[in-house]
């Protein structure tokens, strides 16, 4: 099927331009969302006379969202989650999470600007970009930890995904047979000839 455009979709195409798209993708995503038109002369020409107003919304809403960006780019958020001593997660970090997080610290962020390919599902530094426009595109780090204190040594540049990080690094000594037992010590069953 092809559509006009009515604003920048990325990977697709800028507004105004004619695309062919499948036919699932235009009746269930575009069309609705009025992302798009079907492209007929009726519509073309509703599309030149609306142009300008298009437009005029598009450069609007892609200013307000330049100014989110540049109090949110490059920011920091702590995430506190339980994990097991390697640094998997009992659950993940979802696109939902993290726009909750955001909205939480005063930033207008909807779970669908996330852009994330798969939950996060161990802890340490993440970076995750969020796109507030077709056209404005910010990164920001995650930092998942177990508490505010790990979080605060992984951002020191610390990993905490092994057992020693956990314990401190004489966990392999204190593990030793000689810390276990005195072999200079008698044996008091006696033995047997």
């Amino acid at each position: 099927m092809e559509v006009i455009l009515l604003e920048r979709i990325s990977r697709l195409g800028q507004m105004g331009e004619t695309v062919k798209v499948k036919d699932g993708f235009a009746r269930n995503f575009l069309l609705p969302k009025g992302k798009a038109l079907r492209a007929n002369e009726a519509n073309k020409k509703k599309f030149e006379g609306q142009r300008a107003q298009l437009e005029a919304r598009n450069l609007e809403r892609k200013s307000e969202a330049q100014t989110v960006a540049d109090q949110l780019d490059g920011k920091s958020f702590i995430i506190v989650r339980s994990a097991g001593e390697t640094g998997q997660l009992y659950g993940s970090v979802s696109t939902r999470d993290i726009a909750d997080i955001l909205t939480a610290d005063g930033f207008s962020v909807a779970r669908n600007q996330v852009e994330l390919n798969h939950p996060i599902k161990t802890i340490g530094l993440t970076n995750v970009a969020i796109a507030l426009h077709p056209e404005v595109e910010v990164t920001v780090t995650l930092n998942i930890a177990r508490s505010a204190d790990e979080a605060e040594r992984q951002a020191q540049g610390e990993t905490l995904t092994t057992a020693e990080a956990i314990y401190g690094d004489d966990i392999n000594d204190a593990a030793r047979p000689e810390n276990f037992f005195d072999p200079n010590a008698e044996f008091e069953g006696g033995e047997e000839e």
